[in-house]
């Protein structure tokens, strides 16, 4: 449990909160929101998706919220991936993004303080969105806060070293990566003679396609176009479009990580783990294993999350998909490979430059509303037309103090799907219905990972083998 000043504060910000939009208690038995924190031999991890917050939570009238945030106030550690830049649209926009651009107001570092968050992962493929000028507004921001975070930095050294948060329970390290992003945010190494490149921490891939050899020779043939260096004659394997391809019976996709850079993440790992009790590894990443199937991660960010617990993780888990993927206990240690949104506001950003209006076909005389409106096509399409981006989990992870994996309670949580723009995004707990849709589509995709969730009481119990 955190230390008593943290409760103090939330309880005064409550009590400060304006009557008329204090959260209303939802239905439903109050234990199956209370925290398993509190036994003096176990340590409880609450862990969350990604938080791109631009409204106030400690005014939230979501139904319930002040329940959920508890929970994340009594565990011991509290983590959630920080997607989103604090500056004040001061400052030039990338020429490219992860997609919005991002900027919040400065109070969301006590928003998120008050909900009762410890550690922010902040390597994402929004770190570059307002260029290095961003991050470093960003970074300030938070040096101003007691958030432990981690991500990104001046340099590669810096961007991969772990950030450290001392509890009562033992010393938490963590290590945070993205394996998306535009090329040019990743961090660089320094030399003696030269600065590093400020940036994120960095997972590269690489993508095999194996095609059957009709395809194989009609890509060998656009191979040899203009300006482009002729394929090896008789050759099984072209580099084409920025992707391996290979002669196979079957279509399929194949990845692997960069042994180089898993290689430098297992010795931060390892580094982490000598300094600290524990050890969580953060990966944004929205790489999936099929087109045709984006519920799977990426075989790579398999391979990675594995690389990660053999270096002495105690918990990987990853964000980035923006929608639930599975569960799995590797060695004794929870994997998470998406948690999905927590915090979804990305359509509520103050602004936005000329290239995505321009992408939008919108006029000069358009503002963010119209962006907003046109991209989602009046909500019928991307984000706000599919349920799943708006449904997500808390998950509540308890070791025993000798780091043994005792329990992963699962909490659903709703974010207001078919809600106007100005009221969706805020989390609070799941009504019944929901929460069956929740572990139902839980259950679907962690059963390639051996695991499966059953219900006590409104709360996920995860089974492994």
């Amino acid at each position: 449990m955190k230390s008593n000043n943290r409760l103090t504060a939330a309880a005064l910000a409550l009590a400060f909160a304006l009557p008329g939009l204090q959260p209303a208690l939802a239905a439903g038995p109050a234990r199956a929101w209370e925290s398993a924190a509190g036994a003096k031999d176990e340590v409880v991890f609450a862990l969350t998706g990604d938080s791109i917050i631009n409204r106030r939570l400690s005014t939230s009238p979501a139904p319930g919220a002040d329940r959920l945030f508890d929970l994340i106030r009594k565990a011991d550690v509290a983590f959630t991936n920080f997607e989103t830049l604090i500056h004040d649209f001061d400052i030039p926009p990338a020429q490219q993004s992860g997609g919005t651009y991002m900027g919040s107001p400065r109070f969301v570092t006590e928003e998120l303080e008050w909900a009762g968050f410890d550690l922010l992962s902040l390597a994402n493929n929004h770190t570059n969105d307002y260029g290095v000028d961003g991050m470093r507004s960003t970074l300030r921001a938070l040096a101003r806060t007691r958030f432990v975070y981690a991500g990104v930095g001046e340099n590669l050294a810096l961007a991969r070293a772990p950030g450290y948060l001392d509890t009562v329970k033992g010393r938490v390290a963590l290590i945070s990566v993205s394996s998306t992003f535009p090329p040019p945010i990743a961090a660089g190494p320094q030399r003696k003679d030269l600065r590093g490149r400020p940036g994120l921490n960095p997972l590269r891939h690489t993508v095999t396609y194996t095609v059957p050899q009709q395809v194989f020779d009609t890509l060998q043939e656009l191979a040899r176009g203009p300006g482009s260096p002729p394929p090896k004659e008789g050759s099984d394997k072209l580099s084409f479009a920025g992707a391996t391809f290979v002669v196979g019976d079957e279509l399929s996709i194949s990845t692997k990580a960069d042994p180089r850079d898993i290689a430098e993440l297992q010795a931060s790992v390892r580094d982490a783990d000598q300094q600290a009790d524990w050890v969580v590894v953060s990966i944004h990443a929205h790489e999936a294993a099929t087109p045709a199937d984006r519920s799977q991660p990426a075989q790579f960010v398999v391979e990675f999350a594995h690389a990660m617990i053999d270096a002495g993780a105690d918990i990987v888990v990853g964000h980035g998909h923006h929608q639930l993927r599975g569960i799995e206990v590797y060695k004794g240690k929870p994997i998470f490979y998406s948690l999905g949104n927590f915090i979804f506001e990305n359509d509520l950003v103050a602004f936005q430059p000329a290239d995505n209006y321009e992408k939008q076909e919108l006029p000069e005389s358009a503002l963010p509303g119209d962006f907003y409106t046109k991209r989602s096509k009046n909500d019928t399409t991307g984000f706000p037309a599919d349920r799943r981006y708006w449904q997500t989990v808390v998950a509540e992870v308890i070791f025993a103090s000798d780091r043994t994996l005792r329990e992963v309670r699962l909490h659903p949580v709703s974010l207001g799907f078919g809600q106007p723009r100005s009221r969706r995004g805020q989390p609070y707990p799941a009504p019944e219905n929901e929460a069956a849709q929740i572990f139902e589509d839980l259950n679907a995709v962690s059963k390639p990972f051996g695991t499966s969730v059953t219900v006590r009481n409104g709360v996920g119990l995860l089974s492994w083998k």
